[in-house]
């Protein structure tokens, strides 16, 4: 993908570089770069910028207590958000290595939501058991 971009004579690709500003009023209008090795500063003219977040998910903090593949991503069982620990759910870019979309996200943010709130139904119902015995 990335020798296909490089050939694209529209597009031009900038390693090692950060965006330091976006730029316009009512719409975009430019953008303000940073090469990180150099330190020169660019002023882009543009009207579209799209923000890829990464390959890598965000999960460190829960290394050691959620079951994980060797990529980082949380492992769940097969078509739920359930993990390895009782009560906690994964959805998202923290679970999905395959299609990492907002469209998935939506979708497995609700499957975490509908299992979460099974889980403290079951929880609220196990509680009343216990108070009636």
């Amino acid at each position: 993908m990335q020798k296909r971009v490089e050939m694209l004579p529209n597009i031009e690709v900038m390693w090692n570089t950060q965006t330091v500003e976006l730029l316009g009023i009512e719409g975009l209008g430019g953008v303000v770069v940073k090469h990180n090795k150099t330190g020169q500063v660019r002023t882009l003219g543009v009207t579209g910028f799209f923000v890829a977040i990464g390959h890598k998910p965000n999960t460190d903090i829960f290394k050691g207590y959620l079951d994980m593949d060797e990529t980082g991503y949380i492992t769940t069982v097969p078509g739920s958000s359930l993990t390895n620990i009782k009560g906690v759910f994964a959805c998202g870019d923290a679970q999905d290595h395959v299609y990492r979309q907002a469209v998935t996200n939506a979708g497995t943010g609700c499957m975490a939501a509908l299992d979460a709130e099974r889980f403290l139904m079951e929880r609220k119902i196990e509680i009343i058991m216990e108070d009636n015995q």
